[in-house]
């Protein structure tokens, strides 16, 4: 099984579940598909793009559950991130952590699951 993890504001994972799907943030909706991020990308992704935003959480998810709809390519420094080419019903997370800002002012997902 493999883990992977969406990171967002608190408030778009609450309307999402309220709705039952989520289609993406901003930044996925322009892109045409869903940033993921695998165990060992998280933490950069979160210091990256969202450094110094608050109310964000971490969502767990199960990369089997969606088949052919995840697709893991090439991004940053050619290294392959696992990009979501469908809706995300939220009832498919494993887990939703709030993820808070540490000393340096990022959000720090600590060590996660592969």
């Amino acid at each position: 099984m493999t883990h992977v993890y969406k990171i967002l504001p608190a408030t778009e994972w609450s309307a999402a579940g309220a709705q039952g799907s989520f289609t993406g943030s901003a930044i996925d909706l322009e892109d045409g598909y869903i940033h993921l991020s695998s165990a060992t990308q998280a933490a950069e992704t979160a210091r990256l793009h969202f450094a110094g935003r608050d109310g964000l959480v971490l969502v767990q998810l199960r990369a089997e559950d969606f088949g052919e709809a995840l697709k893991w390519e090439a991004s940053r420094g050619g290294a392959l991130f696992p990009h979501l080419y469908a809706a995300l019903d939220p009832a498919r997370a494993l887990a939703v952590h709030p993820l808070p800002l540490n000393t340096d002012g990022w959000p720090d997902p600590g060590p996660l699951t592969p």
